[in-house]
């Protein structure tokens, strides 16, 4: 949970599809519509969340966030609603929750696909009435939040399924926003990789040679900016005055433009129309998420963490892929 500070958020992109975005965006920064955003793990969600509440009339008021994934069941309702002195063993004093402390400002909840059916309820009631009752609490005490939403999963299927209750989904929905993964902004690589350079390095010049900047617009960056992010951050200390396609990491080494290599395939694939572009990413991010499997002996978990994704994603992306065996090593 943080609180805003004064800061002002830029979303860095080239993009053509980005650009779009922002400027649809930028049309409901200033409603008091509910925004969900949608996209895989790293993608900047946050980022998104924070950036509409500083264009908005409520940029002066709080801006909260929490993962609903962080916390067990049994703390969220405390955190989201307070609690009152004695209303369980350990609370030994009252309590404000998150939706008091962000009235008058933004509410950003992350991974709402996670939050349990009866928080869900909950959610819904304070929603819909404006009010919340704190755990233990007898009053109703009013609240005057913009809620921000966001979920790496598609969430009207989960609601289709009976996992997530459709009245909450069409709550929280308002302004849906898809913010696509890297490997389908790929343009946007070289731009960002100078971004991630000044903030990591403002006053050491770094460059970087083009063999190591045509590898990074080649990987699939599973991890999507945040992998970016840790990986330059990682190149800046490593490189005296170049970041060199020696300094890169392994896996994106590995599906480097060279002779016989897979992106080589891959782009015969899309000159040749064999595959589109989706398929062709897609076909790289199995590919190197078959590696990390294998160079992690199997260990699921150090696979996860060399591609930047949390083991949740880890696993969906296993699913998707047909790699539910991730014990298992490929040749």
């Amino acid at each position: 949970m943080n609180e805003n500070s004064g800061r002002t958020i830029s979303l860095v992109t080239s993009n053509r599809e980005m650009k779009q975005l922002l400027a649809e965006l930028d049309r409901f920064t200033a409603t008091e519509v509910p925004v969900l955003l949608i996209g895989e793990t790293g993608v900047g969600k946050e980022l998104f969340a924070e950036y509409i509440h500083l264009s908005s009339h409520r940029s002066g008021r709080p801006f909260v966030r929490l993962s609903l994934s962080s916390l067990p069941e049994s703390l969220l309702a405390s955190e989201l609603f307070g609690h009152e002195k004695g209303s369980f063993t350990s609370a030994s004093t009252e309590k404000k929750g998150l939706f008091e402390i962000a009235s008058g400002g933004t509410l950003f909840l992350d991974d709402i696909d996670d939050v349990p059916m009866e928080i869900q309820t909950k959610l819904l009631r304070v929603l819909e009435s404006g009010e919340i009752f704190r755990v233990g609490g007898i009053r109703p005490i009013a609240v005057d939040v913009r809620l921000i939403s966001a979920t790496k999963v598609d969430l009207k299927l989960l609601a289709s399924e009976g996992k997530f209750r459709s009245d909450l989904y069409y709550r929280i929905l308002g302004y849906p926003v898809k913010i696509p993964p890297l490997r389908d902004r790929l343009d946007d690589i070289p731009l960002l990789v100078r971004h991630f350079i000044r903030h990591y390095a403002p006053s050491k010049p770094v460059s970087v040679h083009p063999d190591a900047m045509k590898a990074m617009e080649l990987h699939a960056w599973p991890g999507n900016i945040r992998e970016l992010r840790h990986v330059v951050q990682r190149l800046v200390y490593l490189a005296e005055e170049e970041i060199l396609f020696q300094h890169l990491p392994e896996d994106i080494r590995l599906t480097a433009d060279k002779p016989g290599s897979q992106s080589d395939l891959c782009l015969n694939c899309l000159i040749e129309e064999k595959m589109n572009h989706e398929d062709i990413m897609a076909c790289l991010e199995k590919k190197l998420i078959e590696f990390a499997v294998k160079e992690s002996g199997g260990n699921k978990t150090q696979a996860a963490k060399r591609l930047g994704l949390s083991p949740s994603t880890f696993r969906d992306k296993l699913t998707r892929y047909g790699l539910s065996e991730p014990d298992q090593t490929t040749s």
